[in-house]
């Protein structure tokens, strides 16, 4: 099998050959494989390493955003031309032995009232992630991907990052480039689009259904595809709302098939994904037990937000926070196992002005009760 080996005890600066944390066509591919061949890739954790079972909640503050996502490859695909779609099939994702979780201020799905940092470490062990920052509950796993993505051509690094900048132009919230931590540097850092969001190529998708048996089809928009993976999660619930999974490294196995043409004849370049089995233990996939709570677009004055998904979203993780509470967790604690257990699910679009969001706790986290 062929392999991409790192050294997790170096950042990925110091090993720059072998990996990147920007999206730039001229990155040089790290290895050469083809068709149905497998390739072993070795991942370093979201943050590069800069949070280790030894940190603290105050390390939090010196944590260099610059370095997030260091990724492995690329990985140059025989065959693979634009207007192809690569098959990317996840034949085994094995987990590091530890893991983290944290509320970082000012990111997150409730950057604007959870401010207070916070950092649990995860213990992995037979299956389970256990920390003693939340006593009293067991993640399962289920390890997956975050970032999984192929290399943008020049024309859509340029469109992107034109689109991108029309969002910060407008107050929104987005990240333009910057050559700060970037890997490599040189023109790939000036001009390379930042991994923060997913894009047409795939990227930060943090889609948890992408376990082993998994496979993800992305448009290819240069020769080789050049496909890169990191930001290994043990497990997730669907939103990942504090911005944090079980955060690890991981070992992605992986198998590429080209299907030619297929993307210059669909009508969209959205990544799509498949599996043929559960994607997790049903028992935890489709829980058995749960507590679930509804959040409706109905503001903190009482009012109607009408259609409003996000409002209702929001709503629906506030007021599992405020269950978590009842049952004894901290505000912060809380945030966290919403964000790495709890299912976000849309139940409905339709009953208009009121649509429903639902936030679903499985209940087995919780041991025997």
């Amino acid at each position: 099998m062929h392999a991409i080996r790192i050294d997790r005890a170096k950042p990925l600066s110091a090993e720059p050959h072998l990996g990147h944390n920007r999206y730039h066509p001229d990155i040089e591919p790290v290895v050469e494989i083809g068709e149905e061949e497998e390739i072993a890739l070795e991942t370093r954790d979201a943050l590069d390493g800069q949070l280790h079972p030894e940190t603290t909640v105050a390390d939090l503050a010196g944590v260099d955003a610059g370095v997030v996502h260091p990724l492995t490859g690329p990985v140059f695909v025989k065959g693979a031309m634009p207007g192809d779609i690569l098959e990317i099939e996840f034949t085994d994702i094995i987990a590091e032995p530890t893991a983290f979780s944290a509320i970082v201020p000012g990111l997150g799905f409730l950057r604007d009232v959870m401010t207070e940092p916070f950092l649990a470490h995860w213990q992995i062990r037979d299956g389970w992630a256990t920390s003693s920052q939340i006593p009293g509950v067991r993640i399962p796993g289920a390890p997956f991907m975050g970032v999984s993505a192929v290399a943008p051509s020049a024309e859509k690094l340029a469109e992107w990052a034109a689109r991108e900048q029309r969002v910060i132009d407008r107050g929104g919230f987005a990240l333009p480039p910057d050559p700060g931590g970037a890997v490599p540097g040189g023109a790939c850092a000036l001009a390379g689009l930042r991994t923060l969001p997913p894009r047409e190529n795939g990227g930060n998708f943090d889609v948890k259904q992408l376990t082993r048996g998994s496979k993800l089809f992305l448009p290819v928009f240069v020769e080789g595809a050049l496909f890169s993976t990191g930001d290994g999660h043990f497990a997730q619930g669907d939103g990942e709302v504090c911005v944090t999974a079980v955060e690890m490294g991981a070992t992605a196995v992986v198998r590429f098939r080209v299907h030619k043409g297929a993307a210059a004849a669909r009508k969209f370049n959205s990544p799509v994904f498949s599996r043929q089995s559960y994607f997790a233990d049903p028992r935890f996939a489709a829980p058995e037990r749960f507590l679930g709570v509804m959040g409706m677009p109905i503001n903190a004055a009482g009012e109607i937000e009408a259609e409003n998904l996000t409002l209702a979203c929001r709503n629906a993780v506030l007021n599992m926070i405020e269950l978590l509470q009842e049952r004894g967790f901290s505000r912060e604690q809380a945030y966290v196992i919403c964000s790495v257990a709890v299912d976000l699910r849309i139940s409905n679009v339709v009953d208009v002005p009121n649509y429903v969001v639902s936030a679903l706790l499985p209940q087995g986290i919780f041991g025997g009760d």
